[in-house]
């Protein structure tokens, strides 16, 4: 990708380094004050409201970045983890620059998703986003399902092209933009590595099928 290489060259020395985990522990400091300081209600206050951003409250642009997924701690503690590991092997296999250039095209997508669809978005296809370019680049890495189920992620990720598919079937439009959103970085990203991976698997069927036809009529 020769435009990544050329905002590379220019704009490097601007790139956060462990992004993810600087995300990962405001998200943990969120949620600790939301369940020690429930007055402070920190959820109301950050969350991405495209009416209320119109309003003045801008912060949300940002804000939303740091809400943690769910309130139940034993998952934030797996999500919040989880998202650590995708986040930094990303930013290790990439460098910090084409990692902040990735999650920025998502939280970009997922605004513009927000405020087309005129509902509130949470993080959730976003970090998805994340979670389909690892699978991309490290498809046989094994997690633990449910903490002691081994699970290629590669399978792991096709249910969440199909969630991706369900919801721009069935879910109302806020839905469907953030579907969409969360697929935009990493066809931006991997377009150029799926359509030349189409045209070997295109190329290797009509070779596979040359062949079969060669060797039946070299049989009769």
């Amino acid at each position: 990708m020769n435009w990544v290489r050329k905002l590379e060259r220019k704009f490097s020395r601007y790139a956060i380094r462990d992004l993810m985990t600087y995300i990962v522990v405001i998200n943990a400091v969120v949620y600790v004050l939301e369940m020690l300081v429930p007055q402070s209600n920190l959820f109301m206050k950050f969350y991405l409201n495209p009416s209320l951003v119109m309003r003045g409250e801008i912060w949300r642009l940002i804000t939303f970045l740091f809400l943690p997924p769910t309130m139940h701690p034993i998952w934030t503690i797996f999500a919040l983890y989880f998202y650590y590991l995708v986040g930094s092997n990303l930013e290790n296999q990439w460098g910090s620059f084409r990692f902040n250039l990735y999650y920025l095209i998502g939280v970009i997508c997922t605004i513009i998703a927000s405020f087309i669809g005129k509902g509130t978005v949470t993080t959730e296809h976003l970090n998805l986003s994340l979670f389909l370019a690892f699978a991309y680049l490290f498809p046989n890495f094994e997690v633990l399902l449910f903490f002691f189920i081994p699970v290629k992620i590669k399978y792991i990720a096709y249910l969440n092209w199909a969630f991706i598919v369900f919801s721009l079937i069935f879910n109302p439009l806020p839905m469907k933009l953030a579907a969409i959103a969360s697929v935009v970085n990493f066809f931006i990203f991997f377009w150029s590595d799926l359509f030349t991976n189409l045209k070997l698997r295109r190329q290797t069927y009509k070779n596979r099928k040359r062949f079969k036809d060669a060797f039946r009529d070299k049989r009769w």
